[in-house]
């Protein structure tokens, strides 16, 4: 089996790669866990809902405004790279990294002017709105974040990427440690977030910066935007595709605790942090997959090497099926003592979502690679439908279920917005593959 899996040097690359933002991944899971066991046990089941719903409302702003640049830096930097035409990668480079910068002070000044509704309507209480606005704080130090993300990427700087993420939350694990010695406050607890999220982000913006002059020279950013002038059409394209297929995923999945905010109370939103969190045990060595195997498949693709594209997806699928399947197994027979034992007793009422969680989490980790597929081959708009499909559908299902059935039924649409997303994609998909195949 391990000779089938690793045959071809595609996949050893993609694994190698992954396996750098793995053990980064597995290292920052394991203290993610030790700050949750800390904040959790601190501040209670209703504190801890409302930290989840401090974090997730920045995060929503700034994904929904954001263009995810890192996408089109993978895409097009790594298309003229391959061509050697060292001008317009950097142009391109500097192109989205001035737009993410735009696109950045929008959504911190958004954080602001919402921070009042934001914490009467998710929080439950309005005194708490500066606490929302002073989280808003780290937009600023992720500027160019997703750019410089994605420059890292195609450039296999995977191991930078994965020691910045290790000490950026080692930083944040101490501070909260010292705030629970101390028998601290809610504020000392997010301060903790803000300062380690803030360290990632500059040494992530700094790695990439030095990696783009080491690549073209001190003078990279003089790169006249001009010479993008006939790719301008194409590269405007893709980014309001991402962004809007972005946007409506922020429905479908990245802001399943703010529905549960608005629709109950902070104390479900607490139980389904919790099982969010254990969930995303499943997906902790699958995560790194996607920004490991995109740069792969578009320089696959560019050569118009299917087989090869094929191959990696097959074995890719393959590698984080199983993992998934075991992890579900797992915390099957041993999620209800880890919750008891670590967390305490009062956060049980988890454990359900989790089970729910894991079933989605099955089919979107096995088929991890549908979307960054789609992009490859030219179908950015295809995820944006596709999403903008499940967002009526989950909003509906949102609005009458959630209020009746609480947090188990926001987990059940989640795990069913995964299984029809992603069958879907997958299917799209093959028929784009097959077609370029045979052209």
């Amino acid at each position: 089996m391990r000779s089938a899996l690793f045959a071809n040097p595609l996949i050893t690359r993609v694994i190698k790669n992954s396996g750098y933002l793995f053990s980064a991944t597995g290292i920052t899971a394991g203290i993610s866990m030790l700050q949750g066991i800390l904040a959790a046990r601190l501040l209670g089941v209703a504190g801890f809902g409302i930290l989840g719903t401090i974090t997730m409302f920045t995060s929503v702003v700034n994904k929904f405004i954001s263009f995810r640049m890192g996408e089109l830096v993978i895409k097009y930097v790594g298309q003229f790279s391959e061509a050697q035409d060292n001008q317009r990668a950097a142009a391109v480079f500097k192109v989205a990294a001035m737009a993410e910068i735009g696109a950045s002070l929008i959504a911190f000044v958004l954080i602001w002017a919402l921070s009042p509704l934001a914490a009467r309507y998710f929080a439950k209480d309005i005194s708490l709105a500066h606490w929302f606005a002073l989280y808003g704080l780290i937009v600023i130090a992720n500027l160019i974040a997703e750019s410089s993300t994605g420059l890292l990427q195609i450039f296999d700087r995977f191991r930078r990427m994965a020691a910045l993420s290790v000490v950026a939350s080692l930083v944040t694990l101490v501070i909260i440690a010292l705030v629970y010695i101390r028998q601290g406050s809610f504020g000392g607890i997010l301060a903790a977030y803000i300062v380690g999220k803030t360290i990632g982000a500059v040494g992530l913006t700094s790695a990439a910066i030095f990696e783009a002059t080491r690549r073209w020279g001190k003078g990279w950013w003089n790169a006249p935007l001009g010479l993008l002038r006939p790719q301008a059409r194409e590269l405007t394209h893709f980014a309001v595709s991402t962004n809007i297929s972005a946007s409506l995923s922020l429905i479908n999945k990245d802001s399943e605790l703010l529905w549960v905010s608005f629709l109950r109370n902070p104390l479900e939103t607490g139980y389904y942090k919790l099982a969010l969190a254990l969930a995303n045990m499943a997906q902790m060595p699958v995560s790194p997959l996607p920004q490991a195997t995109y740069p792969e498949i578009s320089r696959e693709v560019a050569r118009k090497n299917w087989s090869n594209v094929r191959y990696i997806l097959r074995r890719g699928s393959l590698l984080a099926g199983g993992y998934t399947l075991a992890v579900l197994i797992g915390l099957l027979v041993f999620g209800k003592p880890l919750i008891q034992y670590l967390y305490k007793p009062e956060y049980l009422p988890a454990f359900p979502a989790l089970m729910i969680l894991l079933a989605g989490f099955l089919v979107a980790n096995t088929f991890y690679w549908n979307r960054i597929a789609l992009l490859a081959v030219g179908q950015p708009d295809f995820p944006a439908k596709v999403n903008l499909v499940l967002a009526i559908i989950k909003v509906t299902g949102m609005l009458l279920l959630v209020p009746r059935f609480g947090f188990l039924a926001s987990a059940a649409l989640l795990a069913g917005s995964y299984l029809l997303g992603v069958t879907v994609s997958v299917i799209k998909f093959r028929n784009s593959l097959s077609l370029k195949e045979a052209a």
